[in-house]
């Protein structure tokens, strides 16, 4: 870095954000039916997820929190809804990524790919949200 780098970089504001994920909001359509397949899918009970203002839902998750969203803001009213996550944009973790994959299928989930590199895998919830299930 030269001495204009380093001056101008130095006269910059310290960041007020932290380097820190509060939640991740993942699109639905129907709230109800969305809440009951997460829970199923994370071993949650359908009562601790309360449905709030009638379009968030938040699962009681360790570390990072998940929120269930019909998204009215952001073109969940729309006739199709707000668009699916087609890409997995976070990882949810297993210590069992064989008996985590023979569960999804035995509860139906849609699978995307089977186990890559012994350390992952792809599923997609019922809007077409592509999830991975990731060794940890």
């Amino acid at each position: 870095m030269n001495e204009h780098q380093q001056t101008k970089e130095s006269q910059l504001p310290i960041s007020p954000i932290k380097n820190k994920v509060g939640s991740i909001f993942i699109p639905v359509k129907d709230i109800e039916k969305s809440r009951s397949w997460y829970c199923r899918v994370l071993g949650l009970n359908e009562d601790d997820c309360t449905i709030m203002n009638g379009h968030l839902c938040p699962l009681p998750m360790e570390g990072t929190g998940i929120i269930l969203d019909t998204m009215p803001k952001w073109g969940g009213d729309q006739p199709g809804g707000a668009p699916s996550i087609d890409i997995p944009a976070f990882m949810l973790m297993t210590e069992d990524l064989r008996g985590s994959l023979d569960y999804m299928k035995k509860i139906g989930v849609e699978l995307v790919t089977e186990i890559e590199h012994d350390h992952w895998f792809v599923v997609k919830d019922p809007d077409g949200n592509k999830l991975m299930i990731c060794r940890e």
